[in-house]
């Protein structure tokens, strides 16, 4: 009996000893919600000269059938390839982007679709790294037989230093606006709780090109490439205090 009278009394001093841990425990929890807080975001922009460009290029014939379309396609998309290549462009620069082949008809008003023939298509994604070559890459191409092209955007190949530069700016904004919510509140910036990232670098979107027609007269294709922005966004809390 007195066994277990000892065995119960150590029960309850431990239970006592652990019961300030516990509530030491909580505290930093508690201690978040008498906390004044800001959320702010901001963003950073650099703006650099792009190196690198991609264009959508290709084919497009009709024919009587779609063995005669199919077959013109492949003859003058082999000839643009063929100049491509002697411009310097590898396997790696050029990338089928669509391959097609489509009925083509006439339609009446009340009479049914006319089958006239089919019209086969045939474009490829062209990746020029050094943009002095994008002007006669365009030149060769339409010489060769090219006679589409659905867009052109340009690019970073390798976007770092221009992704921390924007970084850079992101958070010397970040703080600035937080200084200045705290001040005109009456507080002081404490501490930085927590920095998030959202955005970055993403290609510009294509430009729209006019199709071009068969027919092609020399000249010089002048290609202005202008800059490319990159931005980042972020956002933070911070701790304030009186």
């Amino acid at each position: 009996m007195k066994s277990l009278m000892r065995a119960a009394a150590l029960s309850l001093v431990l239970c006592a000893a652990a019961a300030p841990a516990a509530l030491a425990q909580s505290a930093p929890g508690e201690a978040a919600f008498r906390t004044t807080t800001l959320n702010v975001s901001a963003y950073g922009e650099t703006r650099v000269a792009p190196d690198m460009a991609t264009i959508n290029l290709g084919v497009t014939t009709d024919g009587a059938t779609a063995r005669e379309a199919m077959q013109a396609n492949a003859t003058r998309m082999n000839q643009v390839m063929a100049a491509l290549r002697k411009g310097g462009f590898g396997a790696k620069d050029i990338q089928t982007s669509q391959l097609s082949i489509e009925p083509q008809y006439v339609y009446e008003q009340n009479q049914p679709p006319k089958l006239t023939g089919y019209r086969a298509s045939n474009q490829v994604l062209l990746t020029v790294r050094d943009l002095a070559k994008l002007g006669a890459a365009v030149d060769a191409s339409v010489e060769a037989g090219a006679n589409q092209m659905s867009g052109i955007s340009f690019g970073l190949s390798d976007p770092t230093a221009a992704e921390n530069a924007a970084r850079e700016r992101a958070v010397t904004a970040l703080a600035a606006k937080a200084d200045l919510y705290a001040k005109a509140t009456g507080h002081r910036v404490l501490r930085l709780v927590t920095l998030s990232e959202g955005g970055g670098y993403s290609p510009p979107p294509p430009m729209p090109m006019v199709a071009m027609a068969a027919r092609y007269e020399k000249s010089d294709t002048s290609v202005s490439p202008g800059e490319t922005r990159v931005r980042v966004d972020v956002s933070a809390v911070y701790e304030l205090a009186k």
